[in-house]
């Protein structure tokens, strides 16, 4: 789920295709404006390795997943393994289907999302035909939210969390605005410490400033939670109202999900004493 907010100074690449020497991407045929330009699916494997790991299989549409299976067996590769960067149908309605197509299990945050007997964790290495991939909790966007570092590449999988272009939306009550700062202060570490440079997003281009993109996202986050305290302080208080006058750059199409942002906003400004609980 996203929202459109000009990221100006995010050097893009295009969408689809090889991104990295390990992951490729299979974009899905469900553009939306919530969806930007589809869904990304991810193939990710060693350059010498016949097993693939595959990231968020998406939509449930047979010719997608069919798709992902071409372009791995064209590449020599054989799908060992399905992960899940969260629940959301637009990027795990289709892994049951896909786990019956590849004879591969599903792992996942939640429990409910899992076919076999591992899930996934915070501080999980998965190591699948020589690829290490590391999973870090960055709860927000969803309670389920994962990334996945892709060290050898100096990439991360972020899903919903960080996007090629736009931002994303804080979905209440399952997303909180604190966690999802905290995710992001993540992230920005991975990318001073861990070298990371690389964003390969759950929808749009990549990004190859991975550091520049979560700052603006932080940037983005406390300049419109700012302008939500300032709507308060002018007397409105329901989310529509709030909506009106703080997105009023967004499309009208996105203020519903923009609802879900501001109410978490103002749970995060109430939590923290800024503003008054009703």
């Amino acid at each position: 789920m996203t929202a459109r907010t000009p990221a100006p100074g995010r050097p893009q690449t295009t969408i689809g295709g090889q991104a990295t020497a390990r992951a490729r991407c299979v974009l899905a045929p469900n553009p939306s404006p919530m969806t930007l330009d589809g869904t990304n699916t991810w193939i990710v494997a060693e350059p010498d390795s016949p097993v693939a790991v595959v990231i968020d299989p998406g939509p449930l549409d047979e010719a997608h997943l069919a798709q992902v299976v071409a372009t791995a067996e064209e590449a020599g590769l054989r799908i060992g393994l399905t992960l899940l960067t969260h629940g959301h149908p637009d990027h795990a309605e289709g892994a049951a289907r896909f786990a019956e197509l590849t004879g591969t299990a599903v792992r996942a945050l939640d429990p409910a999302l899992r076919l076999g007997d591992e899930g996934l964790t915070a501080g999980d290495t998965i190591t699948t035909g020589g690829l290490e991939l590391r999973v870090i909790g960055t709860p927000g966007h969803t309670g389920d939210s994962l990334t996945f570092h892709l060290p050898a590449d100096g990439a991360v999988l972020t899903g919903d969390t960080v996007l090629g272009r736009g931002t994303t939306v804080v979905a209440h009550p399952d997303g909180r605005l604190g966690d999802y700062l905290d995710s992001l202060r993540r992230l920005q570490a991975l990318t001073v410490d861990d070298g990371v440079e690389t964003v390969l997003p759950g929808h749009g281009p990549v990004l190859v400033d991975a550091r520049g993109a979560v700052e603006f996202y932080l940037a983005h986050r406390a300049h419109r939670l700012a302008q939500v305290e300032t709507a308060v302080e002018l007397g409105l208080r329901t989310p529509a109202e709030v909506v009106t006058h703080v997105y009023a750059d967004v499309d009208r199409a996105l203020w519903p999900a923009a609802e879900l942002s501001v109410l978490a906003q103002l749970d995060y400004l109430r939590e923290h004493g800024i503003i008054e609980t009703p």
